[in-house]
């Protein structure tokens, strides 16, 4: 019984991973590409474009790092974290912003890597 609970449990945490990390690196991807869905509402939230790059960054090594985690357990656990932080803080940015209704993406982005979390934990 054990087994089995703990298979399904690795299994939801493998999928959460995977999930976290597609939407990681391809959010990244659009910073870098330049996609109006992600850069126009980083305008009017106030971010300086010199950090776009830097930004970008961050999501696409989140995401590797996530996929990492599949063969090396804690860099998958720390950049899991990473991501979660990095999309708290894009909460906090667009609250700050005061863009209500655009809260729920930064939240959607980063819900699977903290479900992964919670379930690896």
């Amino acid at each position: 019984m054990f087994d089995q609970t703990f298979a399904e449990m690795t299994t939801a945490v493998a999928v959460l991973a995977g999930i976290g990390a597609f939407m990681a690196l391809f959010s990244g991807g659009a910073i870098f590409a330049r996609a109006a869905f992600v850069v126009q509402p980083l305008t009017e939230y106030g971010v300086p474009r010199s950090w776009w790059n830097w930004l970008g960054a961050a999501k696409v090594a989140g995401g590797l790092g996530i996929v990492l985690g599949f063969f090396v357990p804690v860099i998958g656990i720390l950049a899991a974290v990473g991501v979660v932080l990095y999309f708290a803080g894009a909460v906090v940015t667009v609250l700050r912003a005061r863009a209500y209704g655009h809260v729920a993406f930064p939240v959607i982005y980063m819900a699977p890597a903290l479900a992964a979390l919670v379930l690896a934990v």
